[in-house]
């Protein structure tokens, strides 16, 4: 009798013990994430990128994230893998929450190929096109098993390509499957702005069910975005400047399949496309490294990290 009425006081000395370091681990948690929070610096008005190559007019309806709030965000907060881009920054709608299953963004960055052509505009057969990106995506998923990340699956356009041949704008949506989220896949949706030298790639991170509040903010974002003076499509010098070795079709398929092949661009371009609901403050950060350390598993809940 005694050794059992031992027993349970050691059980519940037990309890207490591991109760009290919840708590505690919580607490870390908890200070943790609102480091995280703060380190997210937002603007508004006039952003200039790149020296003022471009420049992004901000509505009211929408805030900027500069380059390290936005990696910060991708890799510190939604747990993808660091990007070797440069990235630009990030325009976030005016009351983003970075913790809120329903936030989204817009991660901006430049590729400098060159002027890009737009003659085989009318030309593509995007149907083709997506066929191929589909096996290019299946060919690089044991690569991304082997590096621990989730395989993918291109499920096909969740807005076909549309280029706009007055403003040189040109934008698209794919729908994304990931390994282990069997309630919600992710939406691509890619905008391409065209200049002098080089290509905007604006890139939305959102879960496929914000199909339609993105679409509808897409207008007011291709409003915002533009190259200044000198630096756009029509400012282009025949001879003088450098042309890019591809066109509006390789676009859609990754700006670097012409000069690296299909394989290759789909490992090298997997921006953070996936972010995770905040499960618990307990749980987030040991969720995040069960998917992106160890092999992943299917029993977190996630939302959307890398478009394919």
């Amino acid at each position: 009798m005694q050794s059992i009425r031992a027993g349970l006081v050691l059980l519940f000395f037990l309890a207490s013990v591991f109760q009290t370091l919840a708590v505690s681990q919580d607490e870390s948690r908890r200070v943790d994430l609102d480091a995280l929070r703060s380190r997210l610096k937002y603007q508004s008005g006039s952003i200039q990128l790149r020296d003022g190559i471009a420049i992004i007019k901000l509505t009211e309806n929408f805030r900027y994230l500069d380059p390290a709030g936005t990696e910060t965000l991708l890799t510190g907060i939604w747990g993808n893998p660091a990007s070797q881009a440069k990235i630009l920054g990030a325009i976030v709608p005016s009351d983003f929450d970075p913790f809120d299953q329903d936030s989204w963004c817009v991660i901006i960055d430049y590729s400098e190929d060159g002027f890009v052509s737009d003659s085989d505009a009318e030309k593509i057969n995007y149907s083709d096109l997506l066929k191929k990106m589909k096996q290019g995506t299946q060919a690089a998923n044991e690569e991304r098993q082997k590096n621990g990340y989730p395989s993918t699956e291109l499920v096909g356009w969740a807005a076909e390509p549309y280029y706009d041949k007055e403003t040189h704008k040109f934008y698209w949506a794919k729908e994304i499957k990931f390994e282990g989220t069997e309630s919600d896949n992710t939406l691509n949706y890619n905008i391409r702005i065209l200049g002098r030298r080089g290509v905007l790639v604006l890139n939305v991170v959102a879960r496929i069910a914000q199909l339609k509040e993105v679409e509808s903010a897409n207008p007011t974002i291709l409003k915002m975005v533009n190259f200044t003076q000198g630096n756009t499509y029509k400012d282009y010098i025949p001879g003088t400047d450098k042309l890019a070795s591809y066109g509006l079709g390789a676009l859609v398929a990754g700006g670097l399949l012409a000069k690296t092949g299909l394989l290759k661009w789909l490992l090298a371009s997997v921006l953070a496309f996936k972010k995770f609901i905040v499960i618990g403050l307990v749980a987030l950060f040991a969720f995040i490294k069960s998917l992106f350390v160890k092999k992943p598993t299917s029993g977190g809940k996630s939302d959307t990290q890398s478009g394919a």
